[in-house]
């Protein structure tokens, strides 16, 4: 059995999801290492960390203008096409985020709130021996259509010190200004804190490895990050009528990421389960990642069954996944149902894949529970608010009494003093 069966009180009684993919000690000591390394040495460490992890002997980091040129002349014309038109979709998306400044004045009082993009932001993509033109796109265009000016991105080299063309036109695409075959650890650390040739960012954003992951935490305050990736996970929510063959492949699509990575199936029908798990087992024959597939669906997967649909959300909830899909009949009735779930796919026709590439929606998402408090990637992590208040001087005196006595309600008589002061001649009162 490539997956077991449990009801949602066996589920919660075994280890599976309680691991804390930020809390390895062991690598979060070699991460330290690493960071102090890159901010001490700037690029001469970037250089010996490249060799010593990736293999690659480097004479440069930032990969020129006409290299990204020609690697996007390289890929092949129909498959451009489609970036280009999933460069579109996502942009179009992202737009309508963005928000208008706003101002309200009252009696004198005028507040309002603006929004300004941060000025430099980088993106971290996953590479070295495979390509994820996807990730690119997803985390360089919401940070240009916020307006940020300056948008990096590292991404790890090969043996041989290239970065897939795929990720390279993608980049180009996506309107990034900068990419730099730099990966891991020291690659979270350059931009955090800048080399000779990495410029310092204010934010860093996109999904890594657990070094990377750790380093994203440890050089937070230094500079924003994003969120704190875990593994990859999928909850799919079937009834009776639900196609065997279509949850198996949704479940396959999260397993082949990672051996961590968690595929849960959450259904009313214990019939409906065994024959997913017949599907798996078809599926997995001639699929190219089938053993960490199978390793993932063996050691983080499950199949929960409860008794009604009305037990479901309670459990998807608690679980608070990466991503939910949907495969019930009148699914649009139960979306209200859901309060934590990174992104929610509404029907059969709706697989989770659509949203890694296509709908225009960030696949860049809260995972380990962190849907419960935290959102997709968009284009407020790439904004600033800024709030302004100006007040006229005969509606500051007429708060002026109120406002001093909240101020030594707190005990800070200076504050109520700076109020008190503007409205009085005599600076004997300021102690009235």
């Amino acid at each position: 059995m490539p997956i077991p069966i449990y009801s949602y009180e066996q589920y919660r009684q075994t280890s599976r999801g309680t691991t804390n993919p930020v809390s390895n000690e062991k690598i979060r000591a070699q991460v330290l290492e690493i960071i102090n390394k890159v901010r001490k040495n700037g690029d001469r460490a970037l250089f010996e960390y490249t060799e010593q992890f990736d293999g690659a002997v480097l004479d440069q980091l930032q990969i020129s203008v006409a290299e990204l040129q020609t690697a996007h002349q390289q890929v092949e014309n129909g498959l451009l096409t489609v970036m280009h038109q999933a460069a579109d979709q996502i942009e179009k998306f992202h737009r309508r985020q963005l928000r208008d400044e706003w101002w309200e004045e009252n009696s004198g009082l005028l507040v309002g709130q603006r929004y300004l993009p941060l000025q430099a932001v980088g993106a971290y993509v996953p590479g070295g021996t495979a390509a994820y033109p996807s990730s690119v796109l997803m985390t360089v265009i919401p940070a240009k259509v916020a307006g940020v000016e300056e948008i990096i991105v590292c991404t790890p080299p090969d043996i041989n010190g290239q970065v897939n063309p795929l990720t390279l036109a993608a980049a180009y695409e996506a309107g990034a200004t900068a990419v730099y075959r730099i990966g891991g650890a020291q690659a979270i650390a350059a931009m955090a804190y800048g080399t000779e040739t990495v410029p310092q960012v204010q934010k860093i954003v996109g999904p890594g490895n657990m070094y990377v992951t750790l380093a994203k935490k440890e050089v937070y305050g230094q500079v924003g990050i994003d969120m704190l990736a875990g593994p990859s996970e999928i909850v799919i929510v079937a009834d009776d009528q639900a196609k065997p063959s279509f949850i198996a492949a949704d479940l396959l699509s999260q397993a082949e990421h990672d051996p961590l990575s968690k595929p849960i199936l959450i259904s009313t029908s214990e019939a409906l389960a065994n024959l997913v798990l017949q599907e798996i087992e078809k599926q997995l024959l001639n699929l190219p990642r089938r053993e960490i597939a199978r390793t993932s669906l063996a050691n983080q997967g499950a199949i929960i069954l409860v008794a009604t649909l009305e037990d479901v959300w309670p459990l998807v909830n608690d679980l608070a996944p990466e991503h939910l899909e949907l495969q019930i009949n009148e699914a649009w009735r139960y979306l209200d149902q859901v309060t934590s779930a990174g992104a929610v796919f509404i029907g059969s026709h709706t697989p989770e894949a659509l949203g890694d590439y296509w709908a225009g929606t960030n696949h860049v998402l809260p995972t380990g529970q962190a849907a419960r408090y935290a959102s997709a990637l968009g284009t407020d992590d790439f904004i600033r608010r800024s709030q302004v208040i100006f007040c006229r001087e005969e509606t500051l005196q007429l708060s002026a009494t109120k406002i001093a006595a909240l101020a030594r309600a707190e005990g800070l008589e200076a504050h109520a003093r700076s109020v008190l002061i503007r409205g009085k001649s005599d600076e004997s009162e300021l102690q009235d």
